[in-house]
């Protein structure tokens, strides 16, 4: 699931995490939000993208623009 957060991002851009649960559930199928936010969570302490605080309820998430492979 990693890989399908990055690839949404790298063609969409930042987003709020919302936009981007909706866009994985509408690519890869049944996912819980649950899901989602464990997975931020891994990538935002792995130093691939950041997660931060719109409003109430809402978060932005945007990668860190540092190569991810190699």
């Amino acid at each position: 699931m990693s890989l399908a957060l990055l690839e949404v991002l790298e063609k969409k851009g930042s987003m709020s995490d919302v936009d981007l649960y909706k866009e994985v559930m509408s690519n890869f199928g049944e996912v819980s939000f649950r899901e989602l936010n464990r997975e931020l969570m891994k990538l935002e302490l792995a130093g691939i993208l950041w997660v931060s605080r719109l409003t109430k309820g809402k978060r932005l998430v945007e990668l860190t623009g540092r190569p991810i492979f190699g």
